[in-house]
């Protein structure tokens, strides 16, 4: 669960452009240890949700080149 008011963040990964656009809430990840993830273009979509521990995995490998372009 999302905490109500909760504010999202634009990656930094994301382009300027209007291209890919991620955002993620700080807040409620702190809050709950879960990573929102959603289409800043929808933010009425959906929500995909990670645990945190995870997620700092994923990134890491992003980072370490270990998914391919």
């Amino acid at each position: 669960m999302i905490p109500p008011n909760s504010s999202w963040v634009k990656s930094s990964y994301s382009s300027q452009d209007g291209g890919d656009c991620l955002e993620w809430s700080p807040a409620s990840a702190i809050a709950t240890s879960i990573v929102p993830i959603r289409d800043s273009k929808a933010p009425d979509g959906p929500v995909l949700s990670f645990p945190a521990g995870s997620f700092a995995q994923f990134v890491a490998g992003v980072k370490a080149g270990q998914f391919g372009a």
